[in-house]
């Protein structure tokens, strides 16, 4: 029964290691979209534990995906950013408040509103990835979070 566990942590640990090294090599626009990315990927595990009835790993995904959207408002700048960054501020606090809520009531659905808005978030911040020097190229990362007011 060892071996399997062992053989989980071991590959839960090589996991944990290649985002390390993703987290540490990345650009701002790669680490939001990690962000987002682990956003999502808690609210599916939420939504699993839901199913399950397993009410505190439900809870314990949910706050850890309010945790992420609390991660991605504190990067954006409010001075520079103007109005999407308020915009993006209103929508991650609703998004927030519709997590506690889907926690408190066992609902499915607010689960999905909230995975479709991250969604497509990331969908467009995907989308100016083009925009955007990557290291070694030459380009300027002038079009990054800090830049745009969001990081």
């Amino acid at each position: 029964m060892n071996r399997p566990m062992n053989a989980f942590n071991a590959v839960d640990q090589y996991a944990r290691l290649g985002l390390r090294t993703d987290i540490e090599s990345a650009s701002p626009h790669r680490l939001i979209l990690l962000l987002l990315d682990g956003g999502i990927e808690k609210i599916r595990a939420a939504r699993l534990a839901m199913d399950r009835s397993a009410i505190a790993d439900k809870g314990a995904n949910i706050s850890w995906a309010i945790s992420i959207i609390d991660g991605l408002r504190a990067s954006l700048n409010m001075e520079q950013g103007g109005q999407l960054a308020g915009n993006l501020d209103n929508l991650y606090e609703y998004m927030s408040r519709t997590l506690v809520e889907a926690n408190l009531h066992n609902d499915r659905a607010r689960l999905d509103l909230v995975e479709s808005l991250l969604q497509e978030i990331r969908a467009g911040w995907k989308g100016i990835e083009s925009q955007i020097g990557q290291p070694g190229d030459g380009a300027s990362n002038e079009v990054g979070p800090t830049a745009m007011g969001l990081g």
